[in-house]
């Protein structure tokens, strides 16, 4: 069983709570490696060596419907498998009755565990490596960065007929391997949408900040809603945490300017013409993605469709180098 939670070919298991209390220790605090909104994440550690995420759901709260959380990630993440969507290896759901003392007596109580597991990536979540000043990663790693999470996002919207709204998209959410590679995670929130429609909710949930205005004021949903959130995730990435607030001081051309400089001030000496163009064409795209109309905004695949024209003209301009380098070398 430890072999099949890591092949790519079967599905997400079945897993018993004594598992997954086995791999991590009982949840033991030296095994906690994150928190969530609806839970908090372990390192488990199999007997092979090999090591998985496994996120133990918080108890059920009276009064929000949690299990649709735990619904919505599990099964919207079944039908998923994409290189920049962290995998779900498998699922917990065990209901139990165990005798406690309450009050001067003893009772049968119903005890309800919920959990799933993921690939283990040691890389953290992206909001572990944002910070308010330049230094930090380069550009190549943050380009890795946007460009992946933007095909995770395109796949979730156009890699099925029934698109998948992830609709909490923000640097916690983002996690990165050891070679920096972004996958999209958390799917709490997620929707499995007729893409002919539009939306409407009863009520606001998510993360402030990287909700469009159409959901704030009207409790609309649409595809441009995560369009919005990758927006301020991709000018968090190039112009650090507070990068979005700062955007919204000043015209879009003023903030293209001042993102450039910085750039170019502190990365003089390493960066070329065409990096420079690369982080001008980012910064076009992220403010175009957090337009207050989201007509206004461009879809993923539009988005998708500009990265690929930065890759043409950098691979175009790499084999201009290796064909010049096999010349002077022939000659």
């Amino acid at each position: 069983m430890e072999d099949d939670l890591h092949d790519a070919s079967v599905m997400p298991r079945d897993l018993t709570f004594h598992f997954l209390q086995h791999i991590t220790k009982k949840f033991s605090n030296d095994r906690i490696i994150g928190h969530g909104g609806y839970g908090v994440v372990y390192k488990g550690v199999l007997d092979n060596g090999r090591e998985i995420a496994v996120k133990k759901l918080y108890p059920k709260h009276p009064e929000i419907d949690d299990d649709k959380q735990f619904k919505n990630e599990c099964i919207n993440l079944m039908r998923v498998q994409h290189q920049n969507v962290v995998r779900l290896l498998g699922y917990c759901h065990e209901i139990s009755h165990k005798i406690w003392p309450y009050d001067g007596k003893y009772v049968l109580a119903e005890v309800e565990e919920r959990a799933l597991c993921f690939e283990f990536l040691p890389g953290a979540s992206l909001d572990k490596h944002l910070s308010d000043e330049s230094s930090g990663l380069g550009w190549h790693a943050r380009y890795k960065i946007i460009k992946g999470i933007s095909e995770g996002l395109h796949y979730l919207h156009n890699g099925s007929k029934d698109p998948i709204y992830h609709l909490d998209l923000k640097p916690a959410n983002i996690l990165l391997d050891k070679s920096m590679m972004a996958k999209i995670g958390d799917f709490g929130l997620s929707r499995l949408v007729d893409s002919t429609k539009t939306i409407t909710t009863k009520d606001i949930r998510g993360t402030p900040g990287y909700m469009p205005p159409e959901y704030i004021d009207r409790y609309k949903i649409t595809a441009k809603f995560d369009v919005f959130s990758l927006g301020v995730i991709i000018i968090q990435i190039m112009a650090g945490r507070e990068g979005y607030s700062r955007c919204g001081d000043m015209s879009s051309q003023e903030f293209i300017n001042l993102v450039h400089h910085d750039w170019l001030k502190t990365r003089l000496t390493t960066m070329s013409s065409r990096t420079t163009h690369e982080v001008k064409i980012c910064i076009k795209i992220a403010l175009r993605c957090v337009e207050a109309d989201r007509v206004k905004r461009p879809t993923i695949a539009e988005i998708i469709d500009e990265l690929n024209k930065i890759d043409t003209v950098n691979r175009s301009l790499i084999d201009q180098v290796t064909y010049s380098r096999s010349k002077q070398e022939f000659d």
